[in-house]
């Protein structure tokens, strides 16, 4: 059985290579596209997270062959005629791959029923955009007390506006557009650089869709897709989390696998904390010889400061000689971490007001959305336990500067979206032990 907590010993600087596959989101939401195709799909750069167990184990349930050979990191995606419409009641609240399916199945069998979702608890991620957009095209939806029952003999396309680019719901607009009869309009619409892999990969499957300016998707629905290969690019957030690693312990860290092009934002925030890059074709290396300075960042959609790099980036912000700030704009609860860096002695104090930036949709609420850290902050070793993947990275690395050991508990979230973690922090020298 895997260890369920760890035991982090302080060891110094982290220092040594760090090698990144392709992204835990980017990979489950490849394995939903290519049940479209009319033949085998095969995906590489997979790492190896439990995120990506549980869409294999989703997709098996519904009668679909995945091949999924972990050491190598490539899965195989073929689908069959015989596909079922019924995501079992077990996956109810493991992921929020489920509600993704609902356009695909419908397009294979007319029907779909799927559990109630799940996810980080970082805030309200409703699924109303995506019930809206799948009635657009066509769909007749059930709300059930379990889940979500959705019909439809055809789905056509339509013309959309989302309330606020989310990355989910857009993913569903693609997914579901590329078969739709007729052309499906998107604005409003998410461009990260995973939506954008996810669009390129349904192209290869002989999608028709445009990207263009002002967050603008248009889909031409195809009579059928074909299987397709791909790999898929670095994880953006686990590049930036190790390098930050690397920094908040005044160690030398240098990432693979990552390209330049997908941290342009955050490693300008980096630089003007004072941290120094060597940036080749192959790595990005990360030092900080003259400490670091405070900061005020606010998060974004894409091309802002991604939220997902904001968990380590205020474990970085308890070292650097000042007072920064951090306003998050995207999730009202993605502080929810912050207990346990106080916890292990960090100065941060909470706000629901906005923060380091302009005024952002939670500011008439009274969501905790805004931090102001003090640095440099002597942190301590203590009994930890952690929300969500990104919570479990920032703990561990703000252990790793504590002055003695940390038991850190609810590990599974942090094995649920990085690679192999326990291995890669090994390489760079930090003591890791099972705490079970």
């Amino acid at each position: 059985m895997a260890a369920t907590a760890w035991s982090v010993t302080p060891s110094g600087p982290l220092r040594g290579d760090v090698h990144v596959r392709g992204s835990k989101n980017a990979a489950t939401k490849h394995m939903v596209a290519a049940i479209l195709g009319d033949g085998p799909s095969r995906i590489s750069n997979i790492p190896q997270v439990g995120d990506v167990a549980i869409t294999t184990d989703i997709l098996r349930s519904l009668g679909v062959g995945v091949d999924y050979d972990q050491e190598q990191g490539v899965i195989t995606v073929e689908p069959h005629d015989a596909v079922t419409a019924d995501v079992p009641l077990s996956f109810s609240g493991l992921n929020r791959i489920p509600i993704l399916l609902l356009g695909p199945l419908l397009h294979l069998t007319g029907e779909a029923f799927v559990p109630l979702v799940g996810g980080d608890p970082i805030g309200r991620r409703p699924v109303d955009f995506h019930i809206e957009a799948l009635t657009a095209f066509g769909a007749e939806i059930e709300h059930r007390q379990d889940g979500i029952v959705a019909r439809a003999t055809r789905l056509r396309g339509t013309r959309l506006e989302l309330p606020y680019p989310s990355v989910g719901a857009t993913e569903t607009v693609l997914l579901t557009a590329a078969l739709a009869e007729g052309r499906t309009v998107l604005r409003n619409a998410a461009t990260e650089p995973e939506v954008i892999e996810l669009a390129l990969f349904l192209q290869r499957m002989g999608a028709r869709i445009v990207l263009s300016p002002g967050r603008k998707w248009t889909i031409d629905g195809v009579d059928r897709l074909r299987g397709a290969e791909v790999r898929l690019e670095g994880d953006r957030n686990e590049a930036f989390s190790y390098l930050v690693a690397g920094l908040v312990t005044s160690g030398d860290v240098r990432v693979h696998g990552c390209r330049q092009d997908r941290l342009v934002t955050a490693l300008t925030t980096l630089r003007g904390m004072g941290a120094q890059f060597d940036i080749t074709d192959d790595y990005i290396r990360a030092t900080a010889p003259d400490g670091l300075r405070p900061a005020a960042v606010q998060t974004d959609t894409h091309p802002g400061f991604m939220t997902d790099w904001q968990t380590p980036l205020v474990v970085l912000f308890t070292q650097a000689n000042g007072m920064s700030v951090l306003h998050e704009t995207v999730y009202e609860d993605r502080l929810v971490y912050v207990p346990a860096l106080q916890q292990m002695g960090a100065e941060i104090e909470l706000f629901s007001t906005c923060l380091g930036g302009e005024s952002c949709r939670f500011h008439d609420t009274n969501a905790v959305h805004s931090a102001v850290v003090k640095g440099v902050s002597s942190l301590h070793g203590a009994e930890v336990e952690v929300p969500d993947v990104r919570a479990g990275f920032s703990s561990v690395i703000a252990a790793a500067i504590a002055d003695g050991p940390s038991r850190i508990g609810g590990i599974r979230h942090l094995v649920r979206g990085y690679h192999r973690p326990a291995e890669q922090f090994a390489a760079l020298g930090l003591s890791i032990t099972p705490a079970d």
